[in-house]
Formats: C-alpha cells, sequence, structure tokens
C-alpha cells in the first residue's frame, strides 16, 4: 500500500535559535535530515512551508521524491498547513509529521504501516508522538474542519491505533536551543553511525 509523508515546516521558529529547518545537523540542514528519515518508504514528501519560504525552498531544492508547498494561511495556525498538505496527497496513506523532528527510526515506520487501521500512533513509554499515520479516505472530512481547529480534536473523535514503539525520537522535537542541542547529540549516537557505515558500504 502505498504511503507519501508531510512535513510541516510553516511555523515562525520562534523560540528557536534560528529558522529551524535550516539548522544544521551532523552536515545537512534539520529538515533534510527529517525528510531522510522518511523517504525510503515514501512515494513522495510534501514539504508545506510559510514563514520564510525563500530560504526553505533553497533548503530543500532538488531533493528527490520532494514536493514543497506554501501554505498562504499558515499564520492561522499549524492545521491550516495540514489542510494545505493533504491537498497533495496522491498514495492511499500519508505520515504527517513535524519538519523539526529529524530522529524517528525507520523501524517505527514500519511497525506502523504494518497496522491496517485509518490512524496509527506511536507511543514511548506511554507518551504518544510523531508521526501519524493516516488512511487518504480521511481527507475529505479533515478538509471540512476550519484552519482554527486542532488536529487533536480530530483525532480524538476516531477510534485510533495505537501502538507502542521502541523509540524517543517519536518525542524529539526542535522548539528551544536545549531541545537543539539534544537532538544533536541523539542524532550523533544513534543515527550517524549508522550513516557512516552505510555509505562504506555503498
Amino acid at each position: 500500500m502505498t504511503v507519501d509523508g508531510i512535513l510541516l515546516a510553516a511555523g515562525f521558529s520562534e523560540r528557536a535559535p534560528n529558522f529551524k529547518p535550516a539548522l544544521d545537523l551532523c552536515g545537512k540542514p534539520l529538515l533534510v535530515r527529517t525528510i531522510e528519515s522518511l523517504i525510503d518508504l515514501c512515494e513522495k514528501i510534501i514539504v508545506v512551508g510559510g514563514h520564510n519560504f525563500v530560504k526553505l525552498s533553497e533548503v530543500v531544492r532538488e531533493i528527490p521524491k520532494v514536493m514543497l508547498v506554501k501554505n498562504q494561511n499558515f499564520e492561522a495556525g499549524m492545521f491550516s498547513s495540514v489542510k494545505c498538505g493533504i491537498r497533495h496527497v496522491s498514495a492511499r496513506r500519508f505520515f504527517l509529521l513535524p519538519g523539526d523532528q529529524p530522529v524517528v527510526m525507520q523501524k517505527t515506520l514500519e511497525l506502523m504501516l504494518a497496522n491496517i487501521d485509518n490512524i496509527v500512533i506511536p507511543r514511548y513509554f506511554n507518551k504518544k508522538g510523531h508521526p501519524v499515520l493516516f488512511n487518504s479516505a480521511l481527507i475529505p472530512e479533515i478538509l471540512t474542519y476550519p484552519n482554527t481547529e486542532i488536529l487533536r480534536n480530530y483525532i480524538h473523535s476516531k477510534v485510533v491505533k495505537i501502538i507502542d514503539v521502541d523509540d524517543p525520537g517519536i518525542g524529539m522535537d526542535v522548539d528551544t536551543p536545549e531541545d537543539y542541542q539534544r537532538v544533536l547529540n541523539y542524532y550523533k549516537e544513534r543515527f550517524l553511525p549508522a550513516k557512516q557505515v552505510k555509505s562504506i558500504q555503498g
């Protein structure tokens, strides 16, 4: 069953040390690392931008499978970006993930895809996280909700499959300088060695 990815990257990055999508994460922009976490499993990755759209365009330029779309109403809130992104979904299912969450493990995504439920959410030590996996059949209904809605309210109105995963990355995003340092340290520890081995092996 095909799957697309939606990355939300339209916000102002108000508490972050700089423009979040462009923060360096071991030699590549943070948003690019988030794209890398999805790219092997997704047909395409829809990046929803808004604030500082020109700079965002430079970050994702020429990355295979990436479709960059601009949310003209991003100041209305995150749900407006969700609606903007899902309009471009063509696969049977889609992952929804904040663009500042680059350390979700691929095995977590694979475990989620193994479930056929309409909405699948990962949980680590009793705390739910991202991404959320949706059946694309839900898109027309989601689009009827106003931009000021909160996606969590929509999810709570539905039957949801919760799966327990051994992956702290589902709850690690970057809102503050402290978050950035934590994610940077975690990436160096858990992801960089594997990427170096993959590079050596060709």
